[in-house]
């Protein structure tokens, strides 16, 4: 049976991680792929990240997935790595650890660590989604940014002493924080692409946000809780929100679901399954400009979306001001075209009073 159910998943040859990567994500992504050296600058900043160390560390303290230990986890991460057709999969490991989380860690050779909770929580599919996700971290190169990212809060920390002195890095980490938190939309959508069932993803991030007691939920009231959170408050709640999600490396369990349910609504996700997507040949020559404006649209549209009351207001801000520019230009415009058919120059745009 389990044999029939993986046959069934489209498997996606050649497939490029910027088939998944969020835009905010794919346009940071592709500007540092763009960057010759830059990566290798990060790795060669050895004091920062000690693979060899954090390697040695898990092969004594926890459990080295393989196909007699965990094989079942070790069956999963093939699976998923032959839908998303990854050239070399990653060491995958169970540590003890009661928390609802995994990672992936290294840059050069990324490793991935599930907590011994999510294995012990989640059902056979769950953890297909669960071990996809944290692939899609590897194979878009995501642990270079987390790297970065850890180093500039201890580097907060250091200068926060100083008067002034963390602003402009406070400034720096809070957009790695806004690129992490898009970072894990992508990996979402990495996820279902090699899971393949909506459903099971949004299971996922309903335990994740109960920490269990799946017979006591239901789907459709969780995305409805996700929009009136989108939708609900004033702007002072807008403000709360922003900053709850300042120092925050992963959106909301709520907030993730509903933006997987609209990726799945913007037809994204069939077209790819039809073999419609990007491929890693490909890659060196995708263009920054596109990635940058498809970047900026991404978030346009998500503010032009946003029933959020911040959002709102701004819009209703915007509109007013942009209806007083219509409303002065068009007066001036009407002015300049009746002083022009009274020919009287004195009132055009340009004349010189004091000429002759």
């Amino acid at each position: 049976m389990v044999g029939d159910i993986a046959r069934s998943r489209v498997l996606l040859p050649g497939i490029s991680s910027r088939t998944w990567e969020h835009p905010a994500d794919r346009g940071a992504l592709v500007a540092l792929r763009r960057l010759k050296g830059f990566d290798s600058v990060v790795k060669a900043l050895s004091g920062l990240v000690n693979e060899r160390a954090v390697r040695l560390m898990l092969l004594g303290s926890a459990v080295r997935v393989d196909d007699r230990q965990f094989p079942e986890l070790h069956r999963l991460l093939g699976e998923v790595g032959r839908t998303l057709d990854c050239a070399e999969l990653p060491e995958m490991y169970v540590t003890a650890n009661p928390m609802l989380n995994a990672m992936t860690i290294g840059m050069q050779r990324p490793v991935i660590v599930l907590n011994s909770g999510l294995v012990d929580l989640l059902d056979e599919s769950e953890l297909r989604f669960a071990i996809a996700h944290e692939l899609g971290h590897a194979m878009s190169g995501h642990a270079l940014y987390q790297t970065l990212l850890q180093r500039l809060i201890q580097l907060t920390a250091v200068f926060g002493a100083v008067p002034l002195g963390g602003l402009g890095l406070r400034a720096i980490v809070a957009a790695l924080y806004e690129w992490s938190r898009k970072a894990e939309l992508s990996a979402d959508r990495a996820g279902l692409l090699a899971t393949q069932d909506p459903a099971v993803v949004v299971r996922v991030h309903m335990q994740l946000a109960s920490g269990g007691h799946l017979e006591q939920l239901d789907q459709a009231s969780f995305l409805e809780q996700a929009r009136e959170y989108d939708e609900s408050g004033d702007v002072r709640d807008s403000v709360l929100k922003l900053l709850a999600m300042e120092n925050a490396s992963h959106p909301f369990a709520v907030s993730r679901a509903a933006e997987l349910r609209r990726w799945l609504d913007s037809g994204e996700y069939t077209r790819v399954l039809a073999g419609d997507y990007p491929r890693r040949t490909d890659d060196h020559d995708a263009s920054l400009s596109d990635a940058a404006r498809d970047a900026a649209r991404s978030y346009q549209q998500a503010f032009e979306r946003s029933q959020d009351s911040l959002a709102s207001t701004l819009r209703d801000l915007g509109g007013t001001a942009g209806q007083m520019a219509g409303s002065v230009v068009g007066s001036v415009r009407n002015r300049v075209g009746d002083a022009l058919r009274r020919g009287d120059p004195g009132n055009g745009p340009g004349a010189d009073p004091g000429g002759e």
